[in-house]
């Protein structure tokens, strides 16, 4: 018997991802990557957060918006696998599930209680689309979420996939300072899918107000063009 249970947006992400294209392939991979959490009208009251301070890591659980009421299957052909190797929905973290719901953990960088928009959480390593519905917040508990010796699967090691960034100085310079560092980051997490490998693509990455051109040969990634 199918049942369904109401879900509550508390809140909404605020980052500089505005297309999927580049964003990091799960969260805390790229920490130089901040984001704001507002809460939505109800749910602005600084009591729900007394003793969050205490924490330094958070769960989030949002919604993948831009999936809902698109169909799932029972396998998926993961890019991290070329795209043409079928494996079970459940196996990976596609965001075409059954319940189109994502698990994020961040880092808490401040705790604002009181502003224009009541209390804000800014975060960092968040891999989420910004105006992302966010349902719910936990602490994050390292003495029981910490897994050191799980193992992981197909997945991603850490600096596996990764390339080096070639970027002039000339145009890091229209990136604006505070963003330089996550940007050359989010580069060398390498943006494109596992089955792309054409070394005259000319590929296109918007993050915040810019869209950040580049090619990749010979595992060095080129900036050949950065507009606002």
């Amino acid at each position: 018997m199918s049942e369904t249970t109401p879900f509550h947006t508390i809140a909404h992400i605020h980052s500089d991802f505005t297309a999927k294209f580049g964003i990091p392939r799960q969260s805390g991979l790229v920490e130089s990557v901040h984001a704001t959490i507002v809460f939505e009208p109800e749910y602005r009251n600084p009591d729900a957060l007394r003793g969050l301070d205490g924490y330094s890591h958070l769960w989030l659980l949002w919604q993948f918006s831009e999936c809902v009421g698109k169909p799932w299957t029972p396998t998926v052909r993961p890019p991290r696998l070329g795209g043409n190797k079928r494996m079970g929905v459940f196996a990976t973290r596609s965001p075409f599930r059954p319940n189109p719901i994502g698990l994020s953990s961040v880092k808490i960088l401040k705790i604002e209680l009181s502003t224009p928009q009541g209390p804000v959480i800014h975060v960092a390593g968040a891999d989420i689309l910004d105006g992302t519905p966010i349902y719910d917040i936990k602490p994050y508990l390292p003495y029981t979420d910490s897994h050191p010796n799980a193992v992981g699967g197909f997945g991603f090691t850490p600096g596996e996939g990764s390339v080096k960034v070639n970027i002039s100085e000339d145009l890091l310079q229209k990136i604006p300072e505070h963003l330089r560092e996550s940007t050359i980051a989010l580069l060398k997490e390498d943006p494109r899918p596992g089955y792309q490998h054409d070394p005259e693509r000319i590929y296109r990455m918007a993050y915040a107000d810019f869209e950040i051109h580049f090619t990749v040969n010979d595992n060095t990634l080129k900036v050949t063009d950065i507009i606002k």
